[in-house]
This record gives structure tokens, sequence and C-alpha cells, in this order.
């Protein structure tokens, strides 16, 4: 490490500390202020922030890994996720979310369910969902930041008192961030976590662009073009995939047949039906919720989720692609003749690529812009996790009548309360991998069916909500002991083979059993008070089956219509994926120099983003302040 980047980073810890706490004085008005920064911030400030809050380390290390050996079309991998959620949340979501006025997203709940004992038990299993995944999160984070940290800093931080080792270099690294990340956030909530986050948004485009930058200057047309085929640069695909490299990157070939997602076609069809449900199920009740519901309007509401996608997606792929061409030209042919340099594990591209291969100046930005990315990403959990504890548990259930410093002091301790547990468990670095893939995989699963159902039908009802979610997180448990314990089955069983299905190929399954549940749920209990679904209705106003709900306020309002813009609004979301998506491939197009695609790319965002200014934007311009 030069002095240099040393001195960048410095700078920007320092920086980003003083910005935080500079704010931190207007989160003391009350709870409203703390968690949702009063709804006074301005939108395009929240998509920073929101955009700045989905780039982080670990996906960026991932992402690094997945485009270096499957090219172009590995961006669709991300659709496991999917990353188009947020399509759908521009495009209808936000508006539906937003209408609701209120602070949390299981708080939302009971708008829709009511405040009787269904309502509570849905609103309850939601509040548990969100502090679980909270804490999961950052437990995750101590992890990935740790071992991050030391490959790229130089000091040794272990601690040893006596003979005992207290502290692995890896975990005081993590601490000292996680310390100093949680200072700023929880000294002045959603105001310093968003102001900090705008700003660590500024490092990670500076830094994406300058490594694009680099790339031209360092390497030619021909270095690169040199190691990768035309199928590492076609983003079309077949049922199973072609031969991505070279016979003298045979290796490769071997690891893209050994990872699991050789049969393509097949992953991108679970992946697109999966997507689809869990898009329209809505946002988890996480950060992003959080982001939606600060905004100030409706319309507000709209504008921030689609910056979100507009500042996201361009900046962070030049950031990977840079990182990915540096790797194909330097590392690819050593990695070739000595397989095990990497061992497999692609994900250490990035920190290998960043302690050789960047210049000084470029590194210390680099790497201030990486760990802006953990910050941001972190700082964002711990600001919506306690909210669920504070506002949805501690003031609904056991102390509703206190002042605004007693709730924002519970919302202090709260904070130290889910870091704590999360680093906690971060210490415990083979587990947590293991809770970190259920809670992201299948614990999200089970989550789809009932957060599908509750916008769309009418009928269905608290106890539906409560049991679809709970016998979805039943069976995506089953299939997370299974997996773990694969290697004591029996060759050729039936619970060997269930235990190597990918968990993506599961996902039918795990959606079954909640849609049972939430079916099973609803048509045993009694609906929800009508006078709550009118409310509901009347409020939010989505479309699905509401024929019921609809006859009644027509008694009552002549006119209030039925929404019936669910294919335009599907329309735009199909439209809205191939925007996005040519915003993610530009930029790689870009770096590996296949300027005919990268034109291509350039035109396609254009014609889409017409298109979606006279079918989203016009629309959204008519909503009522």
């Amino acid at each position: 490490m030069n002095i240099i980047d040393i001195s960048i980073i410095a700078i920007y810890i320092i920086l980003t500390l003083a910005v935080g706490i500079w704010i931190s004085k207007r989160a003391s008005k009350g709870l409203d202020s703390y968690f949702l920064g009063g709804k006074s911030i301005k939108w395009y400030y929240l998509g920073l922030s929101n955009g700045s809050g989905m780039f982080d380390i670990s996906g960026t290390a991932l992402m690094v890994g997945w485009l270096f050996l499957y090219g172009t079309k590995s961006f669709m991998l991300m659709w496991l996720w999917p990353i188009w959620n947020q399509i759908f949340i521009m495009m209808f979501l936000a508006v539906w979310i937003r209408r609701s006025n209120i602070m949390t997203g299981s708080e939302w709940i009971l708008t829709r369910f009511g405040d009787d004992k269904a309502g509570r038990a849905s609103h309850k299993i939601v509040a548990l969902f969100a502090v679980v995944a909270a804490i999961g999160f950052i437990a995750y984070f101590f992890e990935g930041v740790g071992k991050f940290m030391t490959v790229i800093l130089p000091w040794d931080m272990t601690f040893i008192i006596g003979a005992s080792e207290i502290l692995t270099s890896e975990q005081s690294y993590a601490l000292i961030i996680i310390i100093l990340t949680t200072i700023y956030t929880i000294k002045g909530g959603m105001f310093s976590v968003v102001a900090t986050e705008v700003l660590q948004y500024g490092i990670m485009v500076i830094a994406g662009v300058l490594v694009a930058g680099y790339t031209f200057i360092a390497f030619s047309d021909i270095e690169i073009t040199s190691v990768i085929t035309e199928e590492w640069k076609n983003v079309f695909f077949g049922w199973e995939l072609d031969t991505h490299w070279d016979s003298k990157y045979q290796k490769f070939n071997d690891l893209v047949d050994s990872e699991g997602y050789k049969m393509f076609g097949a992953l991108i069809g679970m992946s697109l039906f999966k997507g689809f449900f869990a898009s329209i199920a809505g946002p988890t009740p996480s950060f992003d919720m959080q982001r939606i519901l600060s905004t100030k309007t409706v319309k507000e509401a709209a504008y921030m989720s689609g910056f979100t996608n507009l500042v996201l997606f361009i900046p962070r792929y030049l950031l990977i692609g840079g990182v990915v061409v540096i790797a194909l030209v330097v590392l690819a042919p050593q990695m070739a003749a000595n397989p095990s340099f990497v061992g497999g594990d692609l994900e250490i591209l990035l920190p290998q690529v960043i302690n050789f291969h960047v210049p000084v100046g470029i590194k210390g930005l680099l790497l201030a812009g990486l760990l802006a990315a953990f910050m941001s990403t972190f700082s964002a959990f711990v600001n919506a996790g306690p909210a669920y504890i504070v506002n949805d548990i501690y003031k609904k259930y056991f102390k509703p009548e206190a002042a605004d410093d007693h709730y924002i002091k519970a919302s202090h301790l709260a904070s130290f309360a889910v870091v704590g547990l999360g680093v906690f468990m971060g210490f415990f670095a083979d587990s947590i991998n293991s809770l970190t893939l259920w809670i992201t995989s299948s614990l999200f699963g089970g989550y789809v069916a009932a957060n599908f159902l509750k916008w769309i039908w009418w009928r269905f009802n608290g106890w539906g909500y409560f049991w679809g979610m709970l016998s979805g997180l039943i069976i995506a448990s089953l299939q997370f002991l299974l997996d773990q314990n694969k290697a004591h089955f029996t060759e050729g069983s039936l619970l060997y083979d269930l235990s190597n299905v990918s968990a993506i190929y599961l996902f039918p399954v795990i959606f079954g059993f909640s849609l049972l549940g939430s079916f099973l749920g609803t048509f045993l209990t009694k609906p929800t008070d009508i006078k709550v679904l009118k409310a509901f209705y009347t409020n939010v106003h989505p479309w699905g089956f509401w024929k019921p709900v609809l006859k009644e306020l027509k008694k009552e309002n002549h006119k209030i219509e039925k929404n019936s813009e669910f294919w335009l609004d599907m329309l735009n979301c199909a439209i809205g994926i191939v925007w996005q998506s040519s915003m993610i491939v530009l930029p790689i197009y870009f770096l590996i120099r296949d300027y005919p695609k990268a034109f291509i790319s350039l035109g396609v965002f254009l014609v889409t983003s017409i298109i979606l200014k006279f079918t989203w934007l016009d629309k959204v311009r008519k909503i009522p302040n």
C-alpha cells in the first residue's frame, strides 16, 4: 500500500464520519424523522442512496467472477435474485406502497389485514422476518468485509493475549469498519444514512470511471480480443451453454461445466418464473422499503424508484467490467497454466486485481469506493432493522404512549443489539455462510406466495398470510437441512437426489407449499373486515381480484373505478427489463472494445427510454401530490 492510497482511504473515512455526525441533529425530532427523514428528503437523494445501498463488496466480487467466466450473458444470472424487481417497484409498486403513508413494511400489513388477531399474527411474522434478515445480513457483511480488508491492507491486526488468539486480523478489520459505520448510522438515522450514501455513491462512480479509463490506457484491443471468444461476447443462448473459451483455456470450460449453470436455458426459465412472482410480491421489509416510505409524495416514490435503476447499473458495471478486463489480460493466462492459482474460487479475482494490477492513486480510490459500497449497504440495514423492533414490536405491544426521545433512545439500543447479534454470528464463519444462503434463497422463497396474494386477491386474509409465510418457511428450512446434510446420504437415494438439486429448481415446491398454506389459512377462517378492505382498496387501488370490495365501494362512491392498468404495467415491466439490461451490457461491450454491440446497446437504451417516457413517466406526472 502506497502512502497516497492510504491517505485517500483515510480522508474518505474521516469525511464520511464528519458528514454523518454533522447532519445527525436533524434526526432527533421523532421516530418519523429518525427512520424516514421526516419524509422531507429530496427524491433524487433517496434514489442515489438506494442505488448506493445495493452496491456491495460481496455482490461485486461475485459479479466479477461471473462475468469473467461466463461472459456478457452472465448478467442474467442476477435474475436469480431477481434484480428486475426494481423495475416492478418503479412501474407500480412504489406508488401502491407509498399510498399507505406508514413507517415500516410490517406496519403496512396492518392496513391490509386490519388490527385484529389475524392482522397482528401477519404483522408479527413479517416483523420477525425483517429483524432476522437484518441480523443475518450484518453477519454476512462482517465476514465479507474482514476477508476483503485482510487481503488488501498490509497490517497484521491479530490480537493475542498470552497464548490465546482473541481476534484474527479479519475480525479486527471488520470490527473497526463496523464500529465506525454504526456510529454515524445510529447517531443520525435516515438523514445521516442518506447523506453519507450520496457521498459514497460519488466515490463509487469516480472509482468505476477511473478503473475503466485505466483499462483503455493500459491494454490494447488486440490483447483483449485474443483472450475472449465470440461466444463470450454473445448475449443470446440456447438450452445449454456453448463452449465459451478457446482450447488453451480449457480449464475455464471445465469450470463452466462443473458450476451448475451449464443448462442455462432451464436456469433462466426458472429465474423468470420465480422473478415474476417475487417481483409482484414487492420488496422485502428492509432498506429498499424504507426509501420508498421516506419520499415526500406518491409521485416522488415512483420518481425515486426509476432514478435508482438509472443511476445504479452503468457506474457499477464500469467498475466490474474494468476489473474483469484487467483479469482477462493479466490473470487468465496464469490461471490457465496453473489452475490452483485461485483454486476455482473466482471471487478472489477482485482483490487480486486491486492488489497487484491497479496503479497508485486509482487503487486508493477503488478501495475507498468498495469500502463505501460496504458501508452504504451495512448502514442501510442498521437503519432498517431497528425500525421494525421499535415501531412494530416495542411501541405497538409494550410501550405505546412514550415520548419521542424515549423511542429514539430505544432505537439506539435496538441498533446496537442488531449489530451486536450480527457481529456475534459473524464470528462463526462456517455457519454464517449457510445462514446467509438460507436467508437470501430459501427464506425469501417462502416470502413470495403470501406477499404476491396480498396485492391481488380480496379474500386473502391475515391468517392466510401468516400460514403462507410459515409453511413456506418450514419447507425452505427442510431444503436447507437437506443441503447441509447431503454428505451423509447414500448416493442414488431419494434424499441424496433431492439434496443435490439447486435451490432455484426447488422454488416451485417452496412456492407450492406456501400457496397451500395461504389458501388453507384463508378458507378455514373468516374474511378480513370489509371496512378494512374498502379503506385499503380506496387508498392503494391495486389491480387484481377485488370485485366484491369494489361493488361495496360503488354503493358509497359512484366515481371509484376498477384499476385496469395490469396489461400496461406488465408491458412497462417488460420494456423496463430490456431498458435495465441495456444499461448493464453497454459498459461491458464498451470496455471489451466490441463497439458495434456497444452502439446497439446504446440504441436499445435510448429507444426504451423514449418509450417509457410516454408509457410510464407521463402517467406518473399525472398522479396528484
